[in-house]
């Protein structure tokens, strides 16, 4: 177990998800405000009728809260200190920078906020990783512009950009643009704020959508570039390491294509600069041509140019392709479904539990691309009970994650560059998929039910003590 001397631990969260504090010092309204709480969130968010509209009176909106890190950043980051993290992956919420997100010049009260988070950060030598766009955008932009699919979103996005980069870049090394930007084709209304009023059932939609974000990302890397060349940008996906449900040559065949349009077309564009060779045959499969999309010459080179530093990725399962009728059981997971897999264990909620699909998804990721990969989402959602010591027992999250952290080492010693590791929700937040608090990731425990009841009180899981010495050990000591 030998990991890089600089390697960057840590833990990472998304300010939709704990921040709250959804109508303070100037902020406006981000389309995930406008996400209910429960099981059924997705089914809401995704139906014919869901028209962004906030309705109280039916439905609870966990992100309104958070688990208010605004009023207790102080607290939680000197906790992350504590576990001796090297990084810290959070995002900005762009609507507390440009509350409409149209605006011409930004809130400062916004960008204040965020200076004394960096700033917290670094006081304790924690690394920020800072996501531009983590599954939110000012709602005003989804309600009047249509979300992504209008191409004036280039241009807010540009100047949102540039205003964060500039303001903090002499402090922040790290940057992402767009979080899971692959997710699209499942949930459209998360990375791209479209819904179905609004063409989001369209495919076309959806990789127009993606060609202004391939363009935003772009202008990102340009501004943080001619600022400073040693700031570093990556793009972020969602990958799930895939498998033909077995050797029937149309199995392999499906899931070669599934893996082109699901695990590697944002990636093949964002990282190469170019779109793929297979990019016309996806856009046939998906109901329409090259000619149906507005992309200049101009924006074409822009991608070529400036092009991302590094890939970073979500992983929390891998799944399989079967289109020969082998199987009929199916699984939940991140954003996609798949087919069961019978070698592998599922979570409570039925994500499927593959440390090994992590160390071929570094293999095959780092094989095509060859830049410096970046784990920035990985952990296990459980229900966490505390003892009436006050104790958090949670070995079931100390398995999962020290299989995946020796399956990391696996894709060292295989020669893969990895830069870093960042398990999701280091402290408990609220689940993007369901709204919910008892879906909890953290090493940290937030005490806080999916009403939104509780006193937020932050105490150690069994894991935190764990995870300090996984990083004192820089990766030695997983027992």
């Amino acid at each position: 177990m030998k990991f890089p001397d600089n390697f960057l631990w840590g833990g990472a969260t998304a300010a939709n998800q704990i921040e709250g504090a959804y109508q303070t010092d100037g902020r406006g309204l981000s389309v995930d405000d406008a996400f209910p709480g429960g099981k059924e969130r997705m089914k809401v968010v995704t139906g014919p009728d869901f028209d962004w509209s906030i309705d109280e009176s039916k439905y609870v909106y966990p992100n309104h809260e958070g688990i208010d890190f605004y009023h207790h950043y102080k607290e939680d980051i000197k906790l992350f200190a504590e576990m001796s993290f090297k990084a810290y992956r959070f995002s900005i919420s762009w609507s507390r920078i440009f509350p409409n997100g149209d605006e011409l010049e930004p809130n400062e009260a916004g960008l204040d906020f965020y200076d004394k988070v960096i700033d917290e950060c670094l006081k304790y030598n924690i690394e920020p990783v800072i996501t531009l766009s983590h599954y939110e955008m000012p709602l005003y932009l989804a309600q009047k512009y249509g979300g992504w699919k209008n191409k004036q979103l280039i241009g807010f996005f540009k100047r949102y950009a540039e205003t964060v980069i500039k303001r903090f870049g002499h402090k922040v090394k790290y940057w992402l643009t767009f979080n899971e930007i692959n997710s699209a084709p499942f949930f459209p209304v998360f990375s791209q704020g479209l819904v179905a009023k609004t063409g989001a059932n369209d495919k076309v939609n959806i990789f127009q959508a993606w060609h202004n974000q391939f363009v935003g990302s772009a202008y990102a890397v340009k501004a943080a570039h001619e600022l400073d060349s040693n700031i570093q940008v990556g793009n972020m996906i969602l990958y799930a390491t895939s498998y033909s449900y077995d050797a029937n040559p149309d199995n392999q065949l499906a899931n070669l294509k599934n893996q082109q349009a699901t695990n590697f077309f944002c990636a093949d564009v964002q990282v190469r600069g170019e779109y793929p060779s297979y990019s016309n045959a996806l856009f046939k499969k998906n109901g329409f041509t090259a000619d149906d999309l507005d992309r200049t010459d101009e924006e074409l080179a822009l991608l070529e140019k400036y092009h991302v530093d590094f890939l970073s990725f979500s992983y929390y399962m891998s799944s399989v392709v079967d289109v020969t009728g082998s199987t009929d059981e199916t699984v939940s997971g991140n954003m996609i479904g798949s087919v069961k897999n019978p070698f592998l264990e599922a979570s409570e909620w039925g994500w499927q539990i593959d440390p090994t699909g992590l160390r071929i998804s570094l293999n095959d990721l780092y094989d095509r691309y060859q830049v410096p990969l970046f784990i920035v989402e990985n952990g296990l959602g459980a229900k966490d009970k505390v003892e009436p010591d006050g104790s958090i027992n949670d070995d079931y999250r100390i398995d999962y994650l020290r299989s995946h952290i020796e399956a990391i080492a696996g894709a060292l010693d295989d020669g893969v560059d990895v830069m870093g590791y960042t398990p999701w929700g280091c402290i408990d937040l609220v689940s993007a998929s369901t709204g919910e608090m008892s879906k909890r990731y953290g090493f940290i425990y937030v005490d806080l039910d999916d009403k939104g009841h509780g006193t937020l009180k932050r105490s150690k899981k069994k894991s935190f003590y764990w995870y300090k010495q996984v990083i004192a050990s820089n990766g030695k000591k997983v027992d």
